[in-house]
């Protein structure tokens, strides 16, 4: 076989990307999250009038939360994931969801060595990166002030 025929060969096996129904997917999942969160604030609104933004938004930001880990917990998220890939990851709900499957991977190791040493193996680095990010930026902003 020379190279030509197997180039050929090569191209016929190789499975097509499906990268633009990916795509659509997680664009489509992510925004209904989005909007899932959007409908939650308006509800928060209504039926708590004296809530400022700043209120509304963590309610929306802890009931979301919870709707993840309730959704780990029985198993729904992780096909919504696998369904919607980054779609499903890049919210908070993700977030919430890498906290609590490995909460519940580690469960059977007991509750100190198990769930609460390992909770945040996954999403630590991430809480890591983002406190360290946002002191940088915010060191960024303090020294900008200075010399304007």
């Amino acid at each position: 076989m020379d190279k030509q025929e197997y180039a050929e060969y090569v191209k016929k096996i190789t499975p097509k990307s499906k990268i633009g129904w990916s795509l659509v997917r997680a664009f489509v999942v992510g925004g209904l999250i989005c909007i899932l969160g959007e409908g939650l604030g308006a509800l928060y609104k209504l039926w708590l009038p004296a809530y400022d933004e700043t209120q509304v938004g963590s309610l929306v930001s802890c009931t979301l939360i919870f709707l993840a880990a309730v959704l780990t917990g029985i198993g729904v998220y992780d096909k919504i994931g696998y369904f919607a890939g980054g779609g499903s990851i890049v919210p908070i709900t993700g977030f919430s969801n890498s906290i609590t499957s490995a909460a519940m991977e580690f469960r059977k190791e007991g509750i100190i060595f198990g769930t609460c040493a390992n909770m945040f193996k996954i999403a630590g680095p991430v809480i890591v990166i983002g406190v360290a990010v946002a002191m940088l930026c915010g060191l960024g902003y303090y020294l900008v002030g200075l010399f304007i």
